[in-house]
């Protein structure tokens, strides 16, 4: 079973259609999404609706998705976030916000080797950035490989005994440790923040003990034009091309 992970794809059409396209290219059997489906960029509904059509084997939410939800205020975030958030719940429709509403709340398993949250096991909405969060994620994971999104910075966290390692038969292929357990977030489709402004995706082959991180350029010109027309922060659509 090869698993499609999608996460952070922050209603940029753009890029998901890229990814989209990327991954049918490359073969997938399931698709895992790991929530923020809208925030930020300018096409919420129509990213919705690509997302649901793949029919994702399993699916949560993110902190966007809960705020533009209407589930939890947007009182935290920074300005351009929560002016954003606003316009997000206000240009979509009932449906897609019901859609919104019913997603479930991480972690959620997908099977016994497979667990999925938007940012951690403990907590649904803190950032891994560094060992300690990552142990401390690992430490309260109940499958042995747990994929993590919210910091849109592709991130891998395993032992030393037992490492991740680069496969000799794709630049992008990984092996993933044959006992141990493994955190992995293979970035974001719609808002990358690694300097790198092509849109990341993952596939999970947990069969073969592969991991692949995939890097795909979209129009990003045209991500920002639809930003801009908006009426949304400009910054929002500044950062796409330097991948912050």
């Amino acid at each position: 079973m090869r698993y499609l992970i999608l996460s952070d794809l922050h209603a940029n059409l753009q890029a998901l259609d890229a990814v989209i396209e990327d991954a049918q290219a490359i073969g997938y059997d399931a698709v895992l999404v790991l929530g923020d489906l809208v925030g930020y960029g300018a096409d919420p509904a129509a990213v919705i609706d690509r997302t649901l059509a793949l029919e994702p084997a399993a699916m949560i939410r993110g902190n966007h998705d809960k705020v533009c939800a209407g589930i939890e205020s947007p009182l935290l975030f920074n300005d351009a976030a929560r002016v954003s958030a606003e316009w997000t719940a206000e240009v979509l429709d009932e449906e897609h916000l019901g859609v919104l509403r019913s997603l479930p709340k991480g972690p959620q398993l997908v099977n016994a080797g497979i667990e999925i949250c938007h940012g951690t096991p403990f907590d649904e909405d803190h950032y891994v950035f560094d060992d300690h969060d990552a142990s401390r994620a690992a430490d309260s994971a109940r499958a042995r490989i747990c994929l993590f999104g919210h910091t849109h910075v592709p991130a891998i966290y395993a032992t030393a005994q037992d490492p991740v390692v680069a496969a000799p038969e794709a630049t992008d292929l990984l092996r993933l440790p044959r006992e141990a357990p493994a955190l992995i977030n293979v970035g974001s489709v719609g808002q990358p923040r690694d300097g790198d402004p092509r849109a990341a995706y993952g596939v999970l082959d947990l069969e073969a003990g592969t991991l692949q991180l995939r890097r795909v350029p979209y129009d990003i010109a045209a991500a920002q034009s639809a930003i801009l027309t908006a009426g949304l922060p400009e910054w929002l659509a500044f950062r796409l091309e330097r991948g912050q």
